[in-house]
C-alpha cells in the first residue's frame, strides 16, 4: 500500500455524505476521528471507506479499529503504547503524532508505526494552541512515510510537499469547502 497523498480527517459528527463526497474526489486515506466512541457512526464511515477501496484508520482507538475490521489506528502521545498497538494491529497500519519531535518519531517507527504524523505545520482552527513543527522536519529520512496536519489548505500545501511531506492530513479545508469532491481531487493534483 503506497501511502502518498490527501489523507482526510473526519471532524466531529461529519455527515456521511460529506465523506462520500470526499472519497469521490480521492483520497489516500480517511481517519475517522470522534472523541465520543459512536460505534454506528464509526461504522458507518469505515463502510464507507470499503466501497471506495480507501484505508480507514481510528483515532486513538485501537479496541474500535479492531472491532470495525479497520485498517488500522492512529495513535498520540498519550493514547497508549505504540508497540502493545502494534502487537494487536498485526496485518494493519499504525500511525504515531509526534508533533514537533523528530526523536519521538524515531522511536514511534522502532515500535511498529507505519506513519508518523508532524505538526501542527501552520495554524490550525481545529487545535489552536497545538505546538508548531517545522517544515525541515520532512527532510528526514524515517524509512516511513511522513505526514503534515495543521492548517493545511490548498495554497499553503505545496511547500510541504517539496519538503517531503508523503501525506497532507487535512480537515478544515477539506469538510468545509463548498465543493468537497472538487477539493480532494484539487489535494490529488498537488501529488501528480
Amino acid at each position: 500500500m503506497r501511502l502518498r497523498g490527501l489523507y482526510a480527517i473526519t471532524p466531529e459528527g461529519v455527515d456521511p455524505g460529506k465523506v462520500r463526497l470526499a472519497l469521490e474526489g480521492g483520497v489516500a486515506l480517511l481517519q475517522y476521528r470522534n472523541k465520543t466512541r459512536d460505534v454506528a457512526h464509526a461504522g458507518t464511515i469505515a463502510a464507507l471507506g470499503r466501497e471506495y477501496g480507501v484505508p480507514v484508520i481510528i483515532n486513538d482507538d485501537v479496541d474500535l479499529a479492531l472491532e470495525l475490521d479497520a485498517q488500522g489506528a492512529h495513535l498520540g502521545r498519550n493514547d497508549g503504547v505504540l508497540s502493545a498497538a502494534r502487537a494487536r494491529l498485526k496485518g494493519r497500519l499504525l500511525g504515531a503524532s509526534c508533533y514537533d519531535d523528530a526523536p519521538l518519531a524515531r522511536a514511534a517507527v522502532a515500535e511498529g508505526a507505519d506513519y508518523v504524523a508532524f505538526g501542527s505545520v501552520f495554524a490550525s482552527p481545529t487545535k489552536p494552541g497545538a505546538v508548531r513543527a517545522p517544515l525541515a522536519l520532512f527532510a528526514q529520512s524515517l524509512g516511513v512515510p511522513l505526514c503534515a496536519i495543521g492548517g493545511i489548505t490548498l495554497e499553503n500545501a505545496p511547500p510541504l510537499i517539496a519538503a517531503g511531506a508523503d501525506l497532507l492530513a487535512v480537515i478544515s479545508d477539506l469538510f468545509d469547502a463548498p465543493d468537497i469532491r472538487a477539493r480532494a481531487a484539487a489535494y490529488g493534483r498537488l501529488f501528480q
